[in-house]
């Protein structure tokens, strides 16, 4: 007796997915040649700072569920979420779950420091697009500890988003990165955020 594949309905654009995974790779790339491959770390925190700043345009005027209006809620909203995945009766989402939205605006903000200090650090040698601008202080020594500690931040929300994938795959009863890499969840009539046009494929 043969079955047939589950349909599937698209939840997230070439963009976000092409923002995502390259994302994860250049920050990798940036934390493993902090203290060896100077150059490269530069290079890799400048590809960093460049997909947040798309992202965050992206966010504002991108595809429906690549928008912050979409998966962007209140802490109530989250910890409410947060409370029902506890008890294995949260609701399915075909984008960004409320908890999924959170960890996506924790990281930004992080990696936004981390961009940011990171500036400040070569701008005090001349180096950058912060060189020769108040954040070029040489004596700001401080301003290496900040870069450190919201590095060893993102990755501890890395590894929580990790665990938070799993789980929410666990949940959902499919594989949420492979949905990452194609686009596409399998088709549920329970999603709360599809507008009745979408239909299977």
């Amino acid at each position: 007796m043969s079955s047939n594949p589950p349909s599937t309905i698209k939840a997230w654009d070439p963009l976000v997915r092409i923002f995502h995974w390259s994302l994860v790779f250049f920050f990798i790339l940036a934390y493993l040649t902090e203290d060896n491959l100077k150059t490269l770390h530069i290079w890799a925190g400048y590809a960093v700072a460049l997909l947040i700043i798309f992202r965050l345009v992206w966010g504002m005027i991108g595809t429906r569920h690549a928008r912050f209006s979409s998966f962007v809620r209140s802490p109530s909203i989250v910890l409410d979420y947060i409370r029902q995945m506890r008890h294995f009766n949260a609701p399915h989402y075909l984008g960004h779950n409320p908890a999924a939205g959170a960890m996506i605006i924790a990281l930004l903000l992080s990696l936004i420091m981390v961009s940011i200090t990171g500036m400040s650090i070569i701008a005090a040698e001349g180096q950058g697009p912060l060189a020769g601008t108040v954040a070029a202080n040489p004596n700001a020594d401080w301003m290496e500890e900040i870069h450190e500690f919201f590095a060893h931040l993102t990755l501890l929300l890395v590894m929580l988003h990790i665990a938070g994938v799993i789980f929410g795959s666990f949940l959902e009863g499919q594989n949420l990165p492979r949905a990452m890499l194609t686009g596409r969840k399998q088709y549920r009539d329970d999603y709360v955020d599809t507008p009745a046009r979408e239909t299977r494929s």
